[in-house]
Order: structure tokens, then sequence, then C-alpha cells
């Protein structure tokens, strides 16, 4: 697996293999950041960093009873899992690797049914909507909201005076406004946060660790964000969002769950989600558009409100 989101879109596969065989040493090849990710989402796996599409080291006498392929369609990920000479290896086919098959790749299909459909091809019950994480000690909804600008590709970053301009009415409304990112965006962020008369330490970009940016979303009143890792987050503990997609649909990665907490915004245009400018479709996006949804999604998740009851689903799982 590779990032935030695609980590958060494979947790319910994830709970359903730890159900199927709880008895199981249970180890989860990626990023060494999934060790704070398999915290956070209350999971039981231990997690062996593996640089990207490369055979795990693994650490044992024998091979693996069971890899499951949670990547991709191959067949580099398949090979990279074949390298282990599991005695089971469970994956989508790959028409150059008829040796290891499996069912077809879905095509246009949210993540998080794709790797519970795969489970379920082998007898092992998934729900793709099993999404929400334990809410963080001492964590309660704060008259905050988090703006997120960046993402991992220009194609899907919203203008900055579009984030600055809803940050400022956010703010006239008493709201504190707390603008994140990765070290990277912190430039981004600094941005949005200047041209809308924001103070300098409302910029939290570059200076937040994985459990603290988590602390801030399970808190907030609102996430605004773009179609990236913190958008997972928000679906995770159910903090209510405005999502700017463009140009990939929120079909494909929006939130699987709780509909009335989260507004997608999409142009009904989709484009190369790899491309260095902006999007034409996220660009279609107006300003306007992107308040007025914010202002109803702030009203109808009020303190009080009879949504307030939804927010903090219950951390257990199964």
């Amino acid at each position: 697996m590779l990032k935030l989101g695609d980590f958060a879109t494979a947790v319910p596969a994830l709970r359903a293999l730890e159900r199927a065989r709880p008895e199981r040493r249970r180890v989860l090849a990626g990023p060494s950041s999934y060790r704070s990710l398999v915290r956070l989402a209350g999971l039981d796996w231990e997690v062996l960093p593996t640089p990207e599409l490369h055979t795990p080291a693994w650490d044992r006498r024998r091979p693996p009873e069971l890899a499951v392929n949670l990547h991709g369609r191959g067949p580099r990920s398949i090979e990279a899992l074949d390298g282990l000479r599991p005695r089971q290896l469970w994956t989508h086919g790959h028409p150059s690797l008829p040796d290891r098959p499996g069912p077809p790749w879905p095509g246009d299909v949210h993540d998080a049914d794709i790797w519970c459909r795969l489970l379920e091809h082998h007898g092992v019950a998934a729900d793709p909507r099993d999404l929400y994480w334990p809410v963080p000690e001492d964590v309660s909804r704060e008259e905050r909201v988090v703006l997120h600008p960046g993402a991992s590709a220009e194609s899907r970053c919203w203008p900055v005076e579009r984030f600055a301009a809803v940050a400022r009415h956010l703010s006239r409304l008493g709201l504190e406004v707390v603008v994140t990112g990765s070290s990277e965006e912190e430039g981004r962020a600094r941005r949005v946060a200047e041209e809308a008369g924001l103070a300098p330490e409302s910029v939290v970009a570059g200076r937040t660790s994985l459990e603290e940016l988590a602390a801030l979303v399970a808190g907030a009143r609102l996430v605004l964000c773009g179609d990236t890792g913190i958008a997972h987050l928000a679906t995770a503990y159910a903090t209510p969002s405005v999502r700017l997609f463009g140009p990939v649909p929120p079909a494909l990665w929006g939130p699987r769950v709780d509909g009335d907490l989260h507004a997608c915004l999409w142009a009904g245009r989709r484009g190369d989600p790899h491309a260095a400018a902006p999007d034409p479709g996220l660009l279609a996006l107006e300003t306007d558009e992107v308040v007025k949804r914010c202002t109803e999604i702030l009203s109808r998740t009020e303190p009080g409100s009879a949504a307030e009851g939804i927010l903090f689903p219950s951390s257990e799982v199964g």
C-alpha cells in the first residue's frame, strides 16, 4: 500500500483479516509511517518497513502462510509478494502472470470496495463501510475549521486565493481557522493565511506529527480540503467536511459513509490526476459555492443539533 488515503481505504479489509485470522501473526508491509496509522486506526498489525514494490524483508525461516495484495493490480506488486514464496497469494489477476490467478480488476470502483471484494472472493466477509477510527483521547469538538489547501499533485490543488476567500468568511463567523499541510506545502499554506488575514500561528503546515494532525481533524467542526489524505481522516473521525474533487470523481475517493456530514463538490469532468496544473474541472468550482456548502454543513452539525449524535461513532470494530 502507499499513502494515507490508500491506507485508510484498506482499513476495512485489514479489520476483516484480523477477524478471519485472529490467531495468526499479521504483518503489514509498507512505509514506516504506517506504524502511527496502525495505532490510530486501532489495528493489531506489525508494520514491516518496505520500499514501494519491493519484496518485504521477511525475517522468519518459513514463508508466510498467506500474502494479500492490497497495493494494486500488478504485475510488480504481485511479483514483490510472490518473492516471499507464500503458501497462498490473494491478488487480482494480471494477464502477464497467468500462474497467479485472481479475480479481474474491477475498474472504476472505490478502493474500499476493491479490497473488500478481493477478500470476499476468498470467503472472508468484509464491510467497506467499516472506516471509522477510535477518537483520540481528550478530544472534543472545538469551534475550529481545518483548511488543507495542498495535495500530492498540482492537478488536485484548488487556487490559493479561493481558499483564502473561504478562510476569511469562516473567520468572520467566529471560527478559528487552522491551515495544515506537509512541510513541502508550507509555502502554500502561508500564502492562504496571508491573503485571508489570518495570524501567522494559524499555519501549522510542516509542524504537526501524524498524531497531532489526527487530533486536529477529530476535534474540528469542519474540514475543507481537496481530494487528498486528510479527507480520509475526516471520514475516519466522522468530522464534517467539504471536499473539492477534480480530476477524479468522489465515487472513487469520496466518503463511503455519513453522506449528510460531507459535501463533495465535483464539476462532473474527469482529467489527468498527475497533471502539473489545476484540473479544469476543479477550477470550475466557484468560491461562492464552496462558501455556501461550508455554511450548510456547519449549520447542520452545530453543537446541540440532531446530527451531533453521530459525530463520534463507536471505536469498537467487528
